[in-house]
């Protein structure tokens, strides 16, 4: 369904696209040292590549939690990579102002999945006229997003598209239910986040713990699965990463990753 996102051109349809990037951004070396090395893969693998990064943390377990380095430094940090690789970026917001404010700096507006059934944040974001990357709430099954697609078309903008992060499974652990991937591709293209999906929330110490070594198994069944898009967190330092390095791909690891689902995807259309 790449063809049906504008922004993201000039590379072969036939391929899923990505979004990747750190979980926040901690300064601009870090995250131009991270797009430089992305976009050398992806565009030796021809995929479609979005940069992602969070201009700040606003859901954090713990007070003393990283959320950023300003808003306003860090969304200029969004600009800068996208003018010099000349790729979309995406961020996450948090209140109905940031809707505005990120919009002037970044191509897609993400609803996070803790707030994905607040009206009025998803409606702020579709009215930007960005698109919107809704992320499928932990607690809702993949039938209810259907009403926050709803909720930004009936505000004058088609340009959606869903993410799927998993589902709560007990009270510190997240299970992907795949069956979701078609379900929702009913009302706009699904991205697999293969990373937060691995994510396991301890509400005990109030620091979030992972299974990075799913990733790939995760990342497999998603293509398997028909995913037009996935999502994936990065970093050349996960253990000293500022925020989620728990369940975060090494950047060493990522180039055999994205070659192994190209694989798949090459295989899959074949039939």
């Amino acid at each position: 369904m790449i063809e049906n996102i504008p922004l993201i051109k000039n590379l072969e349809s036939d391929n899923f696209f990505l979004l990747a990037g750190p979980c926040a951004i901690e300064g601009e070396d870090m995250a131009m040292r991270i797009a430089e090395r992305v976009v050398k893969i992806t565009d030796k693998l021809k995929i479609p590549y979005v940069f992602k990064g969070s201009f700040k943390k606003a859901n954090r377990s713990r007070l003393d939690s990283f959320t950023g380095i300003g808003d306003e430094k860090a969304l200029k940090i969004l600009e800068k990579v996208s003018k010099e690789f000349g790729i979309p970026t995406v961020t996450d917001i948090h209140t109905n102002e940031d809707a505005a404010m990120a919009a002037e700096y970044v191509d897609i507006l993400q609803i996070p999945a803790f707030l994905v059934r607040q009206t009025d944040l998803v409606v702020a974001a579709a009215k930007t006229g960005k698109y919107v990357n809704l992320k499928k709430g932990q607690f809702m099954a993949p039938e209810s997003m259907k009403h926050a697609v709803v909720k930004v078309q009936e505000s004058g903008n088609n340009n959606t598209l869903i993410t799927d992060r998993g589902s709560m499974f007990g009270y510190q652990d997240m299970v992907v239910d795949f069956r979701g991937i078609p379900t929702m591709q009913q009302y706009s293209p699904v991205i697999m986040d293969i990373t937060h999906s691995l994510q396991q929330p301890n509400q005990t110490s109030g620091v979030t713990g992972g299974r990075p070594d799913m990733i790939e198994t995760i990342g497999k069944a998603a293509i398997a699965t028909g995913a037009d898009g996935i999502f994936i967190e990065t970093h050349f330092d996960p253990a000293n990463a500022k925020s989620d390095g728990a369940n975060m791909l090494h950047l060493d690891h990522f180039e055999d990753l994205m070659t192994k689902l190209v694989a798949i995807r090459q295989t899959i259309n074949k039939f």
